[in-house]
């Protein structure tokens, strides 16, 4: 028992101190784009490299502040395949890692500053602002956004320092945490889920998939992301979304950012 008390001692402190303090990110973290238009030259916006090599269709010509790419951030896999193309270096991914948003019109990046999550009605706020239960619902999800999530469980995020939990049963929870593109097969599963939430309730979808149904998206098995069934509270991009842009999204929800 001494033992493993000094090795605790020595261990230090691992929760990071966010909100309060800026988060120590990786170096290889890929962030909100950044998209310098006066690198983008005339003979490009029209057909631009840099929608081409989307694997995603997630860029748009054209539709962006000087006429450059419009990128849809809930379809964007942040797989940096439009930065290699880009023969003048126009695009890049900084190191913001704030994303969510409450509306998904919201995530359609232009090149200014995204209109982050706004937070719940005072109503919901005083229900869930100190106690949030959610229940993680993986519909057809590949495990990588379910494994992040997980991660705000561990001693480093501890997302219960927040009053944030997830639960087994949507019996015990005031919202659902939604991954995956919600293939036919798990659509009734996640209606019955939801209905078995209490109200008021709460829905994120949190993942590529869950917001555009991911490199699934426009087949028939696949609804297209979460909201195609249920109404969506917030959304958080990513592929998967580091745990700090999903803390940073349920607590800008819950007023507490």
């Amino acid at each position: 028992m001494l033992r493993a008390a000094l090795e605790r001692l020595n261990q230090k402190r691992r929760t990071v101190a966010f909100p309060d303090g800026a988060p120590n990110l990786p170096d290889r973290l890929r962030g909100l784009p950044v998209i310098d238009a006066a690198k983008c030259p005339a003979a490009c916006l029209a057909a631009p490299a840099c929608a081409a090599a989307c694997p995603m269709g997630a860029m748009r010509p054209g539709l962006g502040l000087g006429g450059t790419p419009l990128i849809d951030l809930g379809k964007c896999l942040f797989c940096t395949d439009c930065m290699a193309a880009c023969p003048t270096g126009a695009i890049t991914f900084g190191r913001d890692y704030r994303l969510a948003v409450r509306k998904r019109e919201h995530l359609h990046f232009r090149g200014e500053a995204l209109r982050l999550a706004e937070a719940l009605e005072k109503r919901t706020r005083t229900l869930f602002g100190r106690s949030l239960k959610l229940r993680q619902v993986s519909a057809g999800g590949c495990n990588a956004c379910e494994a992040d999530l997980n991660v705000l469980t561990t001693i480093v995020f501890d997302l219960g320092r927040f009053g944030i939990d997830f639960v087994a049963s949507p019996r015990h929870a005031d919202g659902l945490m939604i991954t995956g593109p919600v293939p036919e097969n798990m659509r009734e599963a996640l209606r019955k889920c939801y209905d078995a939430t209490p109200d008021p309730k709460i829905v994120i979808a949190s993942g590529a998939c869950a917001i555009s149904g991911g490199p699934f998206a426009g087949l028939p098995e696949s609804h297209d992301g979460a909201d195609a069934v249920l109404p969506v509270d917030l959304y958080i991009p990513g592929c998967p979304p580091h745990p700090i842009t999903a803390l940073d999204g349920m607590l800008r929800l819950l007023g507490r950012i």
